[in-house]
Parts: C-alpha cells; structure tokens; sequence
C-alpha cells in the first residue's frame, strides 16, 4: 500500500507498506548485488546506518550460490539475516551489460555466464521464478535494457516485447503467489518503463504499462550514457503518465544531486552503486562536496570526514587514519568510507523527506546543491 503524505510541488513525500515493514520515501536502497554490500559491510551494519531497504540481484544470485539454496536457506531475508525490505532486481540489465554472447528472442535471451561461461537462458517466467526463490519483498519485471544509443525502430521493437514480457512476468507472478512453497506469497511486481530518451514511446509505454496496475513502477534505461539534461528532461515527461497513486522508482541513479533533481520530478525510490564504489575507492561525499582521501593534505588531518556525521567512521577516527588505513591496503579503510558514503546518502534522504513535510523542498534543494559545489575541504 502506497500512501502520500504531503506533496510539495511535484516533489512527494509517503508510506509504503509492505510485508516486511514500512519504507518512508524518497528512499535510498542500498545495493547489495550478491546479498551483501560491497566492502565488507554486514545486514547489522545497515540498520546502524539507517538502511529501509536492501537490493539485491537476481542474476547475480542465480548464478552463485543458487536461487535453489537460498530458498533451501529460507530465503534472502533469513540467508542474510535482514528483516526490512528487500528488492531485487530482474537480472535484465546484468544480461544486456555482462554477458558477451547474448541472443534475444521472443521467449527471453540465451547468453553465457560471466562466471563459467556456461548456457543460460532466461525469460520473464524463469526471472519470476528465481526472484520467487529469493522471497525478496519487490520483485522487478524483465526487460530489455535497450543500447544506447540506439535507433527509433531498435528501440520501438524493444519496447512491444518488453511490454509482452511484462504481461508474462504478472501472470508467472500471480501463478507462483498461489503455490504451497512459495515462501513469500505477498510479493509484489514492479514494471519498469524503457524507450531511452524518445519521449513519446516513453510516455506511450507508460499508459500502457499503468493499465496492468501493478504495485510500482520503475523509469528504466537511464543513467547509461544520456546526458543528465536528457535524463532530466524524460523523468519530468514520463512520471506524470505513471500512476501518482503508486510508487515511482528511478533505476541506478545516481549522485547525490541527481536524486534531488528528481526527487523535485516526482520520483520516490533509487538505488546506486555510487556511494559504496566510490567508497572503496577513497572517495567519500560531504556536504561541500566529494574528498579523495588518498589526497596528502588530509596525511596529518585528526578531522572526521565530516564534522557533525554521526556514521561509524566520523564518530571514531580521524581523516588521517583512515587515509593510512587505505594507503596500507587494509580493509578497514574500504569499509569505513562505505560506511560513511551509504549514511550520507540515507541521512539527505531523511533531510528530504522532512524538507517535503515542511513544504521547503526547493529551499533544501538549492542550500544543498550550492553547497555540494563548495569543495572547501
């Protein structure tokens, strides 16, 4: 159940009430590809860094361990020891982006594992049925995740058949929601709208996908090479065409200023390997902006990451440490700075969310844009 709570301008703030808890959005699901958050961060670290959500990947989890051993397992929620919610994705895009050798036919694509090379196929049935192991809470439709660029007619062929596998992916959904075993028999599905950044095939597909009226819907297909006025500019025109009434969730995007902009779109849910990649790397954001601690002027600097951050690295050590920590290869490093880049991403969600409540969402919004451009660290 999807409830709105206040709106400021097209900017939304609401409830989402599913079977493994309450989400409060906009929210930032943290991505965890093989049920587990990279740089060594555990399911009991999350709720200290005020995770709702936790994503994880069908492919990924098909192909190791096994959709088979974590439904023997219980499912991801006990095979992770996780009790919010989870979502994982359909394994769509990891197929058009991983696998070398693919073939797309009507049933679903052939391709190889990226892991052994061995044959796999997988279609809107067999994606259904993996993420029905899994008993995640949200489960993703399968879809082709078109190149870009690509051509109109490329992109309008691609579309129809996602629209058919969709069609597919409700049915095998229901269907496996009935059984005996199914261990999460409240599973909801999620259609995710493709059409690159062809507005009018965006927006038609839109109407059609609403007329399923299924639990959420995802803009799919960005964040893959378009500019960020592209992407902007598509979320502004196809939101509207989704239902308001149901949650609007914005795939593998983004930065920090990417998820304001679209929050102000309309949009409630996102996921990005961004802050925990950059984390592994050095990398971590700030309010003024993002640091490379590898950089030497932070060598003897007893600050925390960020003054006033209540995350396990700035509540315990210092710039200088962690900076040594990375230098020195140890892991630690590595999993301070995630730690600190996933409670900075969670921490502006929850600013947002109060930002919308108080109807101040565009004076938020420019405050922290300006100040993300500040660099003065």
């Amino acid at each position: 159940m999807y409830k709105i709570i206040k709106k400021d301008g097209r900017a939304k703030r609401a409830e989402v009430t599913t079977v493994h808890g309450v989400i409060q959005t906009p929210v930032f699901m943290n991505v965890g590809t093989a049920a587990a958050i990279k740089g060594a961060v555990s399911a009991i670290d999350l709720k200290e860094i005020k995770t709702q959500v936790e994503l994880s990947n069908t492919y990924h989890l098909h192909v190791r361990p096994g959709d088979e051993i974590v439904k023997k397992m219980g499912g991801l929620h006990k095979f992770m020891n996780w009790d919010k919610p989870i979502l994982t994705d359909s394994g769509g895009f990891q197929v058009f982006s991983l696998a070398g050798l693919r073939k797309i036919k009507e049933e679903g694509v052939y391709f190889q594992s990226h892991i052994d090379g061995r044959k796999i196929f997988m279609g809107p049935e067999e994606s259904m049925q993996i993420q029905s192991n899994l008993a995640s809470t949200i489960a993703m439709a399968f879809d082709e995740c078109a190149p870009h660029p690509c051509t109109r007619e490329y992109m309008e062929d691609s579309v129809a058949r996602t629209v058919r596998w969709l069609e597919r992916c409700k049915k095998e959904m229901d269907r496996l929601n009935s059984l005996e075993d199914t261990i999460n028999k409240n599973q909801w599905l999620f259609g995710i709208n493709q059409g690159g950044v062809f507005e009018d095939i965006r927006i038609e597909h839109a109407k059609r996908i609403s007329e399923l009226d299924l639990e959420g819907y995802a803009l799919g297909g960005l964040a893959v090479g378009e500019s960020h006025e592209e992407m902007y500019r598509i979320i502004e025109e196809t939101v509207p065409y989704l239902p308001e009434n149901k949650p609007t969730y914005l795939m593998g995007v983004g930065t920090p200023a990417n998820i304001l902009e679209a929050v102000d779109r309309g949009v409630d849910f996102f996921d990005c390997v961004y802050p925990s990649r950059n984390g592994r790397h050095g990398h971590v954001y700030t309010n003024h902006g993002k640091l490379n601690l590898f950089n030497a002027k932070y060598e003897t600097d007893d600050r925390p990451i960020e003054e006033g951050c209540g995350c396990p690295a700035c509540k315990n050590h210092s710039r200088a440490y962690i900076r040594h920590l990375l230098k020195a290869k140890e892991m630690l490093g590595m999993r301070l700075c995630v730690l600190h880049n996933l409670y900075f991403y969670n921490t502006m969600m929850e600013e947002i969310r109060l930002a919308i409540e108080e109807q101040r969402y565009q004076s938020y919004k420019k405050s922290k844009l300006e100040g993300f451009e500040s660099e003065n660290n």
